[in-house]
């Protein structure tokens, strides 16, 4: 294990500083939550209240667009409803999910793989490697990954192509080092994108290797004739996504196998939006996450697509029409929710990010992960979902958070 210091950016010169971005943002301060938990808008500056503001309302026209995607994913489902039969069978699978959520056993609602992954590699493509300035490798291996819910085991094992996992693997040739694994968001599954998104080429030069993941339905995962990245996580119905996260789980553990199996002996792991959302549930599942960063996460989809116009309203439609009944679909929505687990990490470890001004998944959603986390880390930063404004901050916040226990 290579000898680097706890916080190596700020205390190797050597090393690029957080500002020297791939993609400049703003400069404009966030801070640490107070006790309390968020600023209330009269504790931010003028400053302060014009970019959260503004970028709001650059959220929402987002927000719109993608809602009205998932809107035009959905109406298969609807018109589904209306026959007898896929209603019981809508019915039953709530059942399933909210006798799981019920008990609250993450060994039980997310089963450990039982064997490691075969491993293919190949060398990702030159852009990769000028992006990350190193060895950059494209990994793939076929999930073991089989339906929590009996009835749903030949449906899943017929999405050939989702049912082959995906990631990239930043490595050092001197490896294996602590490793930062990512997460992507929603219909964001693209290396390139999330590599310059998240800064990967600043922690890898830190000194970590980095592993971007991405996650069923996504990028090669999409099945064939998939409209767009991330299709397949809501055109299958309510039971179609608990499995989705079932699989999300089921796979990155598999690469941690696979990490472990090379050398890897801490992992960190950060994630935004969806990709935070399955983070935090993933560190309530496995205990060799040694940190974990929820980035501008969602923790109650179901209530945060309530939100979404005019996707809340194809919602709204299919359970009329089905009859849904909203107390077991709140109970089943548990089942993949971070919010019915323990963390594992321990207190010290957990560090959550939000923005003010994001209205994709509002800041108030980072809020109640932060009171079932007892409190942990929490920053904010004053921009929205996709404008991480002051992000310089919180990657300095991040690395000073990971350096006493991710480096000797």
């Amino acid at each position: 294990m290579p000898d680097v210091a706890s916080d190596p950016v700020a205390e190797d010169p050597s090393q690029p500083e957080p500002d020297e971005l791939p993609i400049p943002v703003p400069d404009v301060p966030g801070a640490e939550a107070t006790a309390r938990g968020l600023p209330r808008r009269r504790d931010l500056t003028v400053r302060q209240r014009l970019i959260v503001d503004s970028s709001a309302i650059a959220d929402l026209a987002l927000r719109t667009s993608i809602a009205s995607l998932l809107s035009a994913t959905m109406i298969p489902s609807v018109a589904g409803a209306v026959r007898r039969s896929r209603s019981r069978a809508e019915r039953e699978h709530l059942n399933f999910y909210a006798g799981l959520a019920a008990a609250g056993d993450p060994e039980r609602s997310f089963p450990a793989p039982t064997q490691l992954p075969r491993v293919f590699s190949r060398p990702a493509n030159p852009v990769a490697e000028w992006v990350a300035h190193g060895n950059v490798r494209n990994i793939r291996f076929d999930s073991s990954f089989e339906a929590v819910n009996p009835a749903l085991r030949d449906q899943c094992a017929s999405y050939a192509r989702n049912n082959v996992v995906h990631a990239q693997h930043w490595r050092h040739d001197d490896g294996p080092r602590p490793t930062l694994c990512v997460i992507h968001g929603f219909m964001g599954s693209a290396y390139l994108f999330n590599g310059l998104f998240f800064s990967l080429p600043w922690f890898y030069r830190s000194g970590y290797d980095v592993v971007l993941y991405t996650l069923p339905f996504h990028g090669r995962r999409a099945e064939k004739y998939s409209p767009f990245s991330g299709h397949g996580y809501f055109a299958h119905g309510f039971a179609g996504f608990c499995e989705a996260m079932a699989q999300a789980v089921h796979d990155f553990r598999s690469l941690m196998d696979y990490l472990e199996y090379t050398g890897v002996d801490r992992i960190a792991l950060t994630g935004m939006s969806l990709g935070g959302y399955t983070s935090a549930l993933i560190a309530s599942v496995d205990d060799r996450i040694q940190a974990v960063i929820p980035n501008v996460p969602v923790v109650t989809p179901d209530r945060t697509v309530d939100e979404w116009f005019p996707a809340n309203k194809v919602v709204a439609l299919r359970e009329w029409l089905a009859g849904t009944d909203s107390a077991l679909t709140d109970a089943a929505t548990m089942y993949s929710s971070p919010l019915n687990y323990r963390p594992l990490p321990a207190k010290d470890r957990r560090l959550i990010i939000a923005g003010l001004g994001d209205r994709l998944a509002p800041p108030q959603q980072a809020e109640i992960l932060w009171r079932h986390w007892d409190r942990c880390a929490f920053h904010w930063f004053p921009g929205n979902h996709v404008l991480h404004v002051s992000q310089p901050d919180y990657l300095r916040r991040m690395t000073r958070f990971m350096g006493d226990f991710m480096f000797d």
